[in-house]
């Protein structure tokens, strides 16, 4: 989780004892998220997170996808899209609404698999403040 969140967004490194609070956070409470995990090899190359919340307009709980990232060593063996398809199955096995994510406008590699996958660019804008 630290190189995706240091190298691939450019960030900074992130507080490692809260990372690791997120991380057993989302082992134990599974009300608050759930994380995916890919191993190629018997290494770990990839993860998928998921967050939830709630949708007044359908009334129903909801899920966001939050992280979808596979080790670039082994982009190509369609890692990425079995980790879409296990999220999103736990998504539909679980009574969601819909999954929902974002992506940067300029990562065209993981566009392309979103759209690969059946994802619609929704109608709605995001925005966000600080």
């Amino acid at each position: 989780m630290l190189q995706y969140i240091v190298d691939f967004y450019e960030q900074q490194d992130p507080n490692e004892e809260e990372l690791e609070k997120l991380i057993k956070r989302l082992a134990t409470e599974p009300e608050f998220g759930v994380q995916f995990v890919a191993e190629f090899d018997g290494s770990l190359v990839g993860f998928s997170t998921l967050y939830f919340g709630f949708s007044t307009l359908r009334v129903q709980k909801t899920a966001t996808m939050n992280d979808l990232f596979v080790t670039s060593r082994v982009r190509g063996e369609k890692i990425g899209e079995r980790l879409f398809t296990a999220t999103l199955d736990y998504v539909r096995d679980n009574g969601y609404a819909y999954m929902a994510w974002e992506t940067a406008t300029d990562n065209i590699v993981a566009q392309t698999l979103y759209e690969k996958m059946g994802g619609k660019k929704a109608d709605w804008l995001f925005y966000e403040i600080e």
